[in-house]
């Protein structure tokens, strides 16, 4: 098969390709009387989190949720993997365990063929295989731009079941994966991404977010979320916003890529972190301009934003470690101040 560079066929790549988070407000904005669902509906879209939840009875509660994009990377079998891993994500963030998928594929037939497609849908069924779940079925159509997801489903025991707006004040943050997929999906894009980045970018962008499921049994893990594509700063304002509280971060102890300075250099710098930026960043204080490149960076299958109390920072801190996930803090939550900045860096 002749040798494919997926990401020259989309403007975007992975999550960089989100609507920006204040235009996204605009469009899910409801009028007064509209319809909010069944009242088995836990989790709908009024808190922003990252999936539905219904209850199936007492004790457990079903997880929907949908998730694609356009190449992150050019290898077709890895850009299959990555786009399954990524939707997955959503599942383990609530404290879910994934059950049941199918897929999501947009081609441009006459352009990129159908043997490209083939290994594309052949990464997304190895991911899900890892994960324990079928890929059982999917919807393709046919679109100028390339792009693949998962619409998946999850099992939650509703004791378990994580939010992203359920956070308390003095809550210690975790970042279970380093930052910088954004900025390494442009290196890629511009051929300057050297081949053990792409390693080490690959590795972490396929690893799935299992950590969440055994988080979700923690009672003091009071919040979680996954990190994708507005930024671990636009994911932590949702949690800031959703639970009145306001985060303080010490920005040397955020995992990154430590190719990340070299991609900044080289000016990899995707759209998505200025439209980013343009959306929340004057809720942010103390940034430079790599911060800014840093913590507005579109993440695609990124890691999970933890909240816990300080009392189950050691529990959380042994499952991050069976999971070879970061394990240190990076900052922690604090009452809201009227008027005072969501996010201060330190």
């Amino acid at each position: 098969m002749e040798t494919i560079r997926l990401t020259q066929f989309s403007k975007g790549a992975g999550c960089g390709c989100k609507i920006a988070p204040d235009v996204l407000e605009s469009i899910l904005q409801k009028k007064e009387g509209e319809y909010s669902g069944s009242h088995d509906l836990i989790i709908g879209n009024d808190s922003r989190d990252d999936a539905a939840v219904i209850r199936l009875d007492e004790s457990r509660g079903l997880i929907s949720t949908n998730d694609f994009f356009t190449p992150i990377v050019d290898d077709p079998f890895d850009f299959g993997y990555i786009a399954a891993v990524n939707s997955l994500s959503d599942i383990y963030a609530m404290g879910g365990q994934p059950l049941l998928a199918i897929a999501i594929l947009g081609w441009p037939v006459d352009r990129l063929g159908t043997e490209v497609a083939s290994e594309v849908l052949r990464g997304g069924r190895a991911a899900c295989k890892e994960a324990g779940l079928p890929l059982a079925g999917g919807h393709s159509i046919e679109s100028p731009e390339p792009f693949f997801g998962l619409a998946a489903n999850g099992l939650v025991e509703v004791a378990h079941l994580k939010r992203n707006d359920t956070a308390r004040d003095g809550d210690r943050l975790f970042l279970t994966k380093p930052l910088g997929t954004g900025l390494f999906s442009t290196a890629e894009k511009r051929e300057i991404a050297t081949e053990e980045e792409k390693r080490v970018a690959y590795k972490c962008m396929k690893t799935l977010n299992k950590a969440g499921y055994d988080l979700g049994k923690v009672a003091g893990v009071h919040a979680l979320t996954d990190v994708t594509g507005f930024g671990l700063a636009g994911h932590l304002m949702e949690m800031c916003l959703g639970s009145d509280l306001s985060a303080c971060l010490d920005v040397s102890a955020i995992p990154r890529f430590e190719f990340v300075e070299r991609w900044i250099r080289e000016f990899c710098m995707p759209n998505g972190t200025t439209r980013n930026w343009r959306s929340y960043g004057k809720e942010i204080q103390g940034a430079d301009s790599n911060d800014l490149q840093l913590l507005a960076d579109p993440q695609t299958s990124g890691g999970l934003l933890i909240a816990c109390a300080a009392s189950a920072e050691a529990e959380v801190k042994d499952i991050l470690k069976a999971h070879g996930a970061h394990t240190e803090s990076i900052g922690e939550l604090r009452t809201h101040k009227k008027d005072a900045p969501r996010i201060v860096l330190q």
